[in-house]
């Protein structure tokens, strides 16, 4: 196995209150890994501390020759500031940022590569529309097309399916396994559990500290899930969102 990233006694948290202990193991490269947990978890602060947005309590993040521009991170959808005046094509193009610098000019290509990307997402015609015009499905479609202008080594999802429709979840889940069968490594936080079980060969449970890791049908055993719930609730300020399933 070569390792893409490795955690070393890892914790992670705010203002020195810890929110992920002692995370051990590593994630293969090109691999397709499902991160579950209650609610409260820790799930995107780990993803926080893999790009980096976040420096680890203690222990540390072994990346293995990934540089900040390998890694593409999609935050969470409630996370997105739908205010910001700008409309889709240009969101999209954001993406190119990494690659061509904050002033670098999009030359014939880099607008052909765009629509491309808008075009694998299902949204041609949506170029010239106000991001804050769009759906939740809509918003998530151009948000994977500007992971694809990205092109990373590593990509990061935390609740890439939440909260959008049965037709967008398969489209972008379509794009996920394209990734992954070009030997991306793939990071996804998830609750369906389902989903995961079908679809992603690796998964991580996770409860503030790791429950299990390794092959999925081995690692989302009745046991173990009921085990999380019970780790997560330990915390009595996460007792009620413990409640939630994985």
């Amino acid at each position: 196995m070569t390792e893409q990233l490795r955690f070393h006694n890892l914790t992670l948290g705010y203002d020195r209150h810890p929110a992920v202990h002692h995370l051990n193991g590593a994630i293969a490269s090109g691999s397709l890994t499902a991160v579950v947990g209650p609610n409260g978890a820790g799930k995107s602060t780990l993803f926080k501390g893999v790009v980096g947005v976040i420096k680890p309590l203690a222990g540390r993040i072994e990346l293995n020759g990934v540089r900040p521009q390998d890694i593409a991170y999609l935050p969470q959808i409630a996370d997105i500031d739908r205010t910001f005046p700008v409309n889709v094509y240009d969101m999209v193009a954001m993406g190119l940022w990494r690659r061509k610098g904050l002033f670098g000019g999009i030359g014939r290509k880099d607008r052909d590569t765009v629509e491309a990307a808008l075009a694998a997402v299902g949204l041609t015609g949506f170029e010239q529309r106000a991001i804050g015009t769009l759906s939740g499905g809509q918003m998530q479609r151009m948000l994977f097309a500007r992971l694809l202008l990205q092109d990373a080594r590593v990509i990061v999802l935390d609740e890439p399916f939440n909260a959008i429709d049965a037709k967008t979840s398969a489209d972008l889940l379509a794009l996920v396994r394209t990734w992954h069968a070009e030997q991306r490594t793939v990071l996804a936080a998830l609750h369906d559990l389902d989903l995961v079980k079908a679809h992603f060969p690796d998964a991580l449970l996770l409860a503030r500290e790791p429950v299990a890791w390794g092959a999925t049908a081995t690692v989302l055993t009745p046991e173990n899930i009921l085990k999380a719930r019970h780790m997560c609730e330990a915390f009595d300020e996460q007792a009620e969102a413990c409640a939630v399933a994985a």
